[in-house]
């Protein structure tokens, strides 16, 4: 049995989810949306169609896995479940593209992520005996260390220590599901106590293997704990105009998208995008894996950004803020792309100076 039969079943094929995916709206095939690929799904379990069938290999690989027709399915269909459960089957061994395996092999190697980031000088203390404690992530540490400093800076009581690993959400999202379960115990074992996460994918990733009370996304353990931010966040003597993207898993999967609008108003003017809460195409490996798709996805959240006129742009996880960068610097936009930590202490800092 490759899929979980209550799981595949659970699927009535009303076809709601369709206006909420991504790729049918690229496509407009049936077999490129959640209604398709659950049909494929089931084809795949019955042996209707072979491992080896074209469709089944490129529709695993064309889903963003970004959960948005989660919310909107009326029988509760766990699609991220069921893809995972997809690719474990399609992406055995060889078959697992050749860059999803390299990424995959680096996380698993915890040196490789410290040197880089204590280099770039990540946030770094002892360890908690309780927490809460700030997961540092395996790519975040190293391309964006500033975020973890900012985010200590808000929150001076958060411990980060350097001997922690990756969450595993890489490993589940590439055709692992296993290796990912057991890297998030791991990760839950050197971090004991609440696991406050910069990165809305690793927060669901995380609360699904030890539960949801022990894990808090950045913007939601600030507004439980009443942390207020500091501002108004200025540009030109005005308040600052600025946008948020969504993350998909955080938004789809943990439901978590008020507090991230709320911090953001709290210190500056708030735009709400038209696709901000749709997806980027940075999806985890996605970008890496599917390029051309990707910067297809992206192109359409560029000219929103563009035409809304505003100063920032928030991301709430590393990868859809290496993707948004890369794509504004590449239409030479003057908009910049940061998380939402450094925009909160950025805000915070400016308040600072003017007292």
């Amino acid at each position: 049995m490759i899929f979980s039969k209550p799981l595949l079943d659970r699927c009535i094929s009303c076809g709601y989810c369709l206006p909420a995916c991504p790729t049918y709206a690229m496509t407009g095939e049936e077999a490129s949306s959640p209604r398709g690929r659950i049909s494929l799904m089931r084809a795949l379990e019955t042996g209707q169609l072979p491992e080896d069938d074209e469709t089944l290999a490129e529709q695993a690989s064309f889903c963003l896995g970004c959960r948005a027709c989660e919310p909107v399915c009326p029988a509760g269909v766990e699609y991220g479940n069921l893809l995972e459960q997809w690719r474990d089957h399609q992406w055995r061994g060889r078959r697992r593209p050749l860059r999803a395996r390299l990424l995959m092999a680096a996380v698993e190697r915890p040196w490789l992520l410290r040197v880089p980031g204590l280099v770039r000088r990540h946030a770094r203390t002892a360890a908690s005996a309780s927490g809460p404690s700030l997961m540092l992530g395996c790519a975040e540490r190293a391309l964006f260390p500033r975020v973890s400093r900012a985010a200590r800076k808000l929150v001076p009581g958060l411990a980060a220590p350097s001997r922690q690993g990756c969450c595993g959400a890489l490993h589940a999202h590439n055709g692992d599901s296993a290796a990912g379960r057991r890297m998030a115990k791991e990760l839950g074992e050197v971090l004991p106590g609440t696991i406050v996460t910069t990165s809305g994918g690793c927060a669901a990733h995380l609360a699904a293997h030890l539960g949801r009370p022990r894990v808090r996304e950045l913007s939601e353990f600030l507004v439980e704990t009443d942390v207020l931010p500091s501002g108004p966040l200025l540009v030109d003597g005005r308040p600052a105009r600025v946008a948020l993207q969504d993350s998909c898993h955080l938004r789809n999967g943990l439901g978590v998208w008020r507090q991230p609008r709320e911090l953001i108003r709290a210190v500056a003017e708030y735009v709400e995008l038209p696709s901000a809460a749709t997806c980027c195409g940075a999806a985890g490996t996605y970008s890496i894996l599917r390029p051309l798709e990707s910067a297809k996805i992206l192109a359409v959240k560029i000219d929103e950004i563009e035409a809304a006129g505003v100063d920032y742009v928030v991301a709430v996880n590393p990868g859809c803020l290496r993707q948004l960068r890369s794509g504004l610097r590449k239409r030479g936009s003057a908009v910049r792309a940061v998380h939402l930590a450094e925009l909160l202490e950025l805000a915070a800092k400016q308040a600072r100076r003017s007292c």
